[in-house]
């Protein structure tokens, strides 16, 4: 493992354990258990970065793209999971047994980290597809994986669809996401969900590329 891709993997398991310590922090001063969905969320905010990682060694070692599809299509179904934890803020102000402030820190906390996460499984899954196919599809990738991570938060948080209904309710799943392809202008809440949060992923994600490659350049100057 590189010192780059150590150092990224343990800042955002610090970040994740900071979530978690003040949320038991909170469960100390106010009701215990409250909010208790946000240790879940944040979990499944992991799984599509230890998916891509997963990916990325597989690549490296040379095993074919085609037996990595399956590790590929993990990563981007679980995709949404990261990004979803900046809607939790729904729930803001929803109770009264911990100051308001510290509920925001709280809940900033949970949603930079699975930013972050998101973020982070993108850019590795970006690296394999640069060295498969050029950057030009490594950027259309990016492209389609946020849209379809913003189309999958509304899908969650609108119509409470999870990952795992893929699987296990696949039938009424694609029949909604059908619904609203076909006709999009029916759905405006989906279409304006979707556009806006595409808009303040792509930003997030082109400033984060753009500290990244500014780093690069630093160091190949040295």
């Amino acid at each position: 493992m590189s010192d780059r891709r150590a150092l990224a993997l343990f800042s955002l398991a610090l970040a994740s354990a900071l979530c978690i310590g003040a949320l038991l922090a909170r469960w100390a001063y106010g009701e215990a258990g409250a909010y208790d969905f946000l240790p879940w969320n944040l979990f499944l905010a992991w799984v599509p970065v230890v998916a891509a990682v997963a990916v990325y060694d597989g690549q490296r070692r040379g095993t074919s793209l085609i037996r990595l599809l399956p590790l590929a299509a993990v990563w981007l179904l679980f995709l949404p999971n990261a990004p979803y934890l900046l809607t939790d803020f729904v729930h803001l102000g929803s109770r009264d047994d911990a100051p308001l402030w510290f509920d925001i820190v709280l809940f900033a906390s949970f949603a930079w980290t699975g930013m972050l996460l998101g973020f982070l499984s993108i850019f590795v899954m970006q690296g394999v597809v640069r060295r498969a196919f050029g950057p030009l599809w490594s950027w259309a990738l990016v492209g389609a994986s946020l849209a379809a991570s913003s189309f999958g938060i509304y899908l969650g948080r609108s119509l409470r669809w999870n990952s795992w209904d893929f699987l296990v309710r696949p039938g009424a799943l694609l029949q909604d996401i059908w619904a609203r392809i076909a006709d999009p202008l029916a759905y405006p809440r989906g279409v304006g969900m979707t556009l806006a949060l595409t808009a303040v992923l792509w930003t997030g994600y082109l400033t984060l590329y753009a500290f990244a490659q500014l780093g690069a350049t630093e160091r190949s100057h040295r």
